[in-house]
């Protein structure tokens, strides 16, 4: 029982680790609010619009963007890409900036921009984004323009240099490329008031759901306001799913730590047969002797389950200060398992102890009130 409970909080805390990893990386991309249309791909948005956004109470910075699908070249070196445009607030509604691994993150001017590479991105062209010496070529499509004999009609083109690239998790290092929001809108054609979505970062100690409420009543309908985690619900979901998986497929560990209690608690019985003798002749009722056996069991549950909790809380501490366990390979952000310990997985794999040894105790207690004994045979 102490190494089933310290497994299944150890287990449990290391996948806390590593999705607070990932939500950690997605939050570095993903805002705490996004404003996008409720239907297509462009909102209108008036600068009285944005002013009515901005002072909403708990907002901190509003910035605009525009995402497109491109295609980014280099000479024989081609990759598709998502074009994102944003503005001079980006770096307030998001951390992307802290993750330049090589460069500068600038974003340039509507007359002079830059580009900004996911590091995938960056090798699939071939380009130190730092040092580049030749202009990278951005095709992207003309508004309302099909031309299926010649494709490339169809696409408005323009050089761009590169200012830097980063690191943060490979879907957006292998998908994105961020430059100036105007010169997106050029490139398409698109209107003065016209953009992608509108990302917000709020206030520390304000409420997200409060705040997208508040937004939600400035807004019409036409208009759809996410938190961050309607912004990634699905990642978010499988990852639940995945922990519940794991804590029921570990939980078989106290299930077979289970059957040896009820093996230990049979021989008890066994042995005690002339104790429950005695008992029954002083008048105990079978209640009475069932409910030995029931504490008996209960007792060894706490013992043990208090053990292992203990036993995994010190070794959870010791793994967050030495990293006394490392990761192998080279390939991931941190070098050692990332172990995170929460007390409801505490709560959770107690109340689990204390169920299992119940009805692990039950049946042995419930024979040995069952059984009738004499203090001596003929």
């Amino acid at each position: 029982m102490t190494i089933g409970t310290a497994a299944l909080i150890l287990v449990l805390s290391v996948f806390n680790g590593f999705e607070g990893l990932v939500k950690s990386l997605y939050s570095s991309f993903y805002p705490d609010l996004k404003i996008s249309p409720a239907s297509g791909k462009h909102l209108i948005l008036t600068q009285e619009q944005l002013q009515k956004i901005r002072s909403v109470k708990g907002i901190k910075a509003v910035s605009l963007v525009l995402e497109e699908k491109a295609m980014l070249q280099n000479g024989e070196y081609q990759s598709m890409i998502s074009l994102k445009g944003v503005d001079e607030h980006y770096t307030d509604v998001t951390t992307v900036a802290n993750h330049i691994v090589f460069g500068e993150f600038n974003t340039g001017t509507h007359k002079n921009p830059l580009l900004v590479l996911g590091r995938g991105i960056e090798d699939a062209v071939g380009v130190q984004s730092d040092r580049n010496l030749f202009p990278l070529t951005v095709y992207l499509p003309r508004k309302g323009e099909v031309n299926l004999s010649d494709p490339f009609n169809s696409l408005s083109s323009d050089t761009v240099n590169t200012s830097g690239s980063f690191i943060i998790q490979q879907d957006f290092d292998n998908k994105y490329v961020l430059t100036n929001l105007n010169f997106v809108k050029e490139m398409l054609s698109m209107d003065q008031d016209a953009y992608g979505a509108a990302e917000i970062a709020i206030l520390s100690g304000f409420d997200a759901e409060e705040v997208k409420e508040k937004l939600q009543k400035v807004l019409s309908e036409n208009y759809s306001v996410q938190t961050r985690y309607e912004q990634n619900a699905s990642l978010y979901s499988v990852m639940q799913v995945e922990k519940w998986i794991i804590y029921a497929i570990l939980s078989l560990i106290l299930v077979v730590a289970a059957f040896n209690m009820i093996g230990a608690l049979t021989m008890l019985v066994l042995e005690k047969k002339e104790d429950i003798s005695v008992l029954h002749a002083l008048g105990a009722e079978k209640a009475f002797i069932q409910k030995i056996f029931l504490t008996e069991g209960i007792l060894l549950a706490i013992i043990g389950g208090g053990v292992g909790m203990l036993l995994a809380f010190l070794v959870g501490i010791l793994q967050t200060t030495f990293q006394l366990i490392p990761l192998q390979g080279s390939t991931f952000m941190i070098n050692y398992f990332p172990v995170k310990m929460q007390l409801q997985d505490f709560l959770l794999v107690g109340s689990t102890v204390m169920i299992i040894a119940f009805l692990a105790s039950y049946i042995p207690a419930r024979k040995a009130a069952q059984q009738q004994f004499l203090l001596r045979s003929e």
